[in-house]
């Protein structure tokens, strides 16, 4: 049916379909957005949208690193009525029938707080308390309420958590809490039936819906669903539940009678089984026929005719901004959240230290933000609301035309890829390599301008640079010897999202909507289990028979590995003490396995390797400076790149190098442009290869080489690095340079600048606000009066005639 409306329809409307294109952005990922509709802003992160039984309200939680927001909308007009600031909140929101009382996860907190709706605007009420507020120095208990139901006839409300586990049944008449009943996972959210006799519970970890006998006062059944479960809506006569599952692109349809699963919708532009479409939001049209489903990370809404359930039909797709978190449909118009936005944004009120407000909290407590500060991993990134009318079948036609021309994935790209004849990166998976060697290295949070901008080949802002030639001579040789990449962009914004994206080609939803809480210092954030990924680059060797081993790269501080695939695959004698213990040591570690590897002629095919020094440690009184951390980093790197050039496998050996992310500090292109390099036999030399690449490029190449077949939609739509190589192999080697820094150097004690870091936690990376880390290490380096500059997010536009090689370049 898709098929057919696209189509019939290419023709007739072509002048509208390119008015829904005239201004398509291509964002740094390679993904590009159309939006439809009319918008309004929204504030950081909006996790969830509730909508008063009236319809005359509708309610916005906005659950991000920075600022957090309550907004309360008029659901008639599309305005904005209020707006409160609200300490800790998270997903939870839900209306009283008479539309007087609003009720909000207090996330973290561990608190419930009612919101009284007098004259249109909100005042906090009550306080409804579940446990002690989460602590960094206390041990209280980790609660965090997510999804909330009301029945207003019983004055209960019920509320789900994600760290306990559990479903509370609270009086609304005293406060108190008069049943706790124990969850096998974490849970999302909960609904209740039409009738009120059930609750369904959505189990995120647990892959299963729950279901809780309201007059039977227990859990009375469960179903599989798909992985990561998360929201729910359910048909008005209470009979056909429908699951959105994000981690695997679809919706469950459960008929609530005989409770199974009478089908499953996929819901990817393209189907698949990969994941990357990010199913996390569902809403039926007021007559139950038409489902709408936000799809995350295809920055869309799928469209299914669902008037015969068990016989569902794709009708199209609907573009919206970037990742469209919730979807609510309001008599005969959609409201969609958009986590992130219309698109990167520049940011001229970047972090600033000399603003007192800036640096009041730093020593203990929760560090404040004004809601001016902007900044990559929250706050700069505002939701939008795009409110669409429901369309028509033509509209709908145009829409999904739009939708396929703004995504790079198709299926046959996870067997074939771009490429050219004789080129040692295959073009189909598969195909043999002369490259039998890949090392991995992952490095810690720089933007390319802070370290190349220096290279006059490349696109580069000197008056960013942080880290030039100086401190970094060998990265320098890299990028000089062999390829400069100076349009190369990070998928994840932070470390926390960043490692899973380095070596899995996404973040679930659980981590996308959790990292924020940790770096907003509102609670332990992304520490359940289903944060992790179904899929990493690991897991696709095992299934090849490609031998691998890891240094570092998701083994945990005690040496143990956070991941099964990894048991028996790591270096234990690697230092994982994060950034007390220097790369050079680092190196050293991987120095003496590789030797012993290459006495035994065992040298895996994948290595994955952790550097991190680069990240630093800021001005902290009595540790490396950060010139010294940098240049440590950049001399363990060139010494392990030349141990590989002077060894027998040199000629067959591939090296990438890239930073987990780029949050730490600005760039002039835009924040998520990072340094990223190759090394090694087949590469070119004294190359610049201005294509447009992403960490999930990366990726894939390493892919293609192996014979892997990709993880996710982004890795097999990524374009490989296939410009960067030589069919014939150039044996001469790279020889590292000596470091022209003290890499014993330390910070001074009593400055201003160690009084700035002191009572920061650098026992792991990003554990210090990322803007408070940018302008330390700018004041560090510039003089402790320099003002750092405004990180710059660019709007990638892009015309919508396509050619295989214009899509890769800009």
């Amino acid at each position: 049916m898709f098929s057919f409306l696209l189509a019939c329809n290419t023709l007739t409307f072509a002048q509208d379909l390119k008015t829904v294109e005239h201004n398509r952005v291509k964002l740094p990922n390679g993904w590009s957005l159309t939006p439809v509709g009319k918008s309004l802003p929204l504030g950081d992160l909006p996790l969830n949208i509730a909508v008063s039984k009236k319809h005359r309200y509708a309610a916005v939680t906005n659950n991000g690193q920075s600022v957090q927001t309550i907004q309360l909308l008029d659901a008639r007009t599309d305005r904005e009525l209020d707006k409160v600031v609200i300490s800790k909140a998270w997903g939870g929101l839900v209306f009283s029938a008479d539309e007087r009382s609003l009720y909000a996860s207090g996330g973290d907190n561990n608190w419930i707080i009612r919101y009284a709706i007098i004259n249109d605007k909100l005042q906090a009420a009550d306080t409804i308390r579940l446990g002690n507020a989460w602590s960094k120095k206390s041990n209280s208990t980790n609660i965090s309420p997510t999804g909330l139901a009301l029945d207003d006839k019983k004055n209960v409300l019920y509320v789900v958590t994600k760290l306990d586990n559990t479903l509370y049944l609270i009086d609304l008449k005293t406060k108190g809490i008069l049943k706790q009943i124990h969850l096998s996972a974490d849970a999302y959210t909960c609904l209740l039936s039409p009738d009120n006799s059930k609750l369904f519970i959505s189990l995120w970890g647990g892959d299963k819906v729950a279901v809780y006998g309201t007059n039977e006062n227990r859990l009375v059944d469960s179903v599989a669903v798909g992985d990561n479960p998360n929201d729910l809506c359910i048909s008005r006569n209470g009979r056909y539940l429908y699951v959105a599952n994000a981690n695997d692109n679809t919706v469950s349809v459960i008929d609530v009678r005989k409770f199974r699963v009478l089908e499953t919708l996929n819901t990817a532009v393209t189907p698949t089984p990969l994941s990357g479409s990010t199913s996390n939001s569902v809403a039926l049209s007021k007559n139950d026929k038409t489902l709408y489903i936000a799809n995350a990370d295809n920055n869309c809404l799928a469209v299914f005719n669902v008037e015969k359930p068990g016989f569902s039909q794709s009708m199209g797709f609907i573009p919206t901004g970037w990742y469209p978190s919730v979807v609510r449909m309001i008599d005969s118009k959609l409201y969609v959240a958009n986590g992130k936005g219309f698109s990167s944004l520049p940011n001229p009120h970047g972090p600033n230290p000399t603003d007192k407000k800036e640096t009041v909290l730093l020593h203990g407590g929760d560090p404040f933000r004004p809601a001016r500060t902007e900044y990559i991993g929250g706050g700069l990134l505002n939701g939008t609301l795009s409110i669409i009318a429901a369309p028509t079948a033509n509209e709908l036609s145009i829409y999904s035309q739009a939708v396929v021309h703004n995504t790079p994935y198709h299926r046959e790209q996870e067997v074939t890829a771009t490429g050219e004849q004789g080129n040692p990166i295959p073009f189909k998976v598969g195909s043999a390599s002369p490259i039998k060697h890949v090392f991995y290295i992952v490095q810690e949070n720089r933007t390319y301008d802070q370290v190349l901008s220096d290279m006059p080949k490349g696109n580069g802002d000197t008056s960013l640079l942080l880290f030039g030639r100086r401190i970094t001579p060998n990265h320098h040789a890299l990028a000089d010897n062999f390829v400069l990449l100076d349009n190369f962009y990070v998928d994840g914004e932070v470390s926390a999202d960043g490692h899973n994206w380095s070596l899995g080609a996404y973040a679930t939803d659980y981590m996308e909507k959790n990292w924020p809480t940790s770096y907003g210092s509102r609670g332990p954030g992304a520490v359940a289990p289903t944060a992790k990924n179904k899929l990493y680059i690991w897991d696709q060797a095992k299934r090849a028979n490609i031998t691998f081993r890891t240094y570092g790269e998701f083994i945990n501080a005690d040496n143990s590995p956070q991941i099964a695939v990894l048991k028996d695959h790591y270096a234990k004698a690697y230092p994982t003490h994060d950034l007390r213990d220097p790369d050079t040591l680092r190196y050293q570690a991987w120095e003496h396995d590789f030797d012993s590897l290459m006495r035994s002629n065992a040298v895996p095919q994948l290595s994955t390797l952790r550097m991190l020094s680069d990240h630093t440690e800021g001005t902290t009184a009595g540790r490396p400076t950060p010139f010294a951390h940098v240049a440590d980093n950049d001399l363990a790197v060139g010494r392990l790149v030349e141990h590989i050039a002077k060894s027998p496998i040199w000629e067959n050996s591939v090296i990438f190098i890239v930073e987990d992310d780029a949050q730490n500090g600005p760039d002039h292109v835009d924040a998520h442009r990072s340094p990223a390099y190759i090394a090694g036999g087949f590469v070119k030399r004294n190359f610049v290869d201005h294509t447009m690449y992403s960490t999930s490029s990366v990726l894939r190449t390493i892919e293609l080489i192996l014979g892997l077949a990709p993880m996710t939609q982004y890795d097999a739509a990524a374009t490989s690095m296939w410009r960067s190589f030589n069919p014939t192999a150039d044996r001469s080697p790279f020889k590292s340079l000596p470091s022209n820094i003290n890499l014993n150097e330390l910070n001074p004690k009593g400055t201003k600048l160690a009084g700035l870091a002191k009572g920061l936690d650098f026992t792991a990376v990003d554990r210090v606000p990322d803007e408070l880390m940018n302008n330390m290490l700018w004041k560090a380096i510039r003089g402790e009066n320099a003002i750092a500059p405004s990180p710059v997010r660019a709007a990638f536009v892009k015309a919508v005639q396509k050619s295989d090689d214009d899509d890769d370049k800009r």
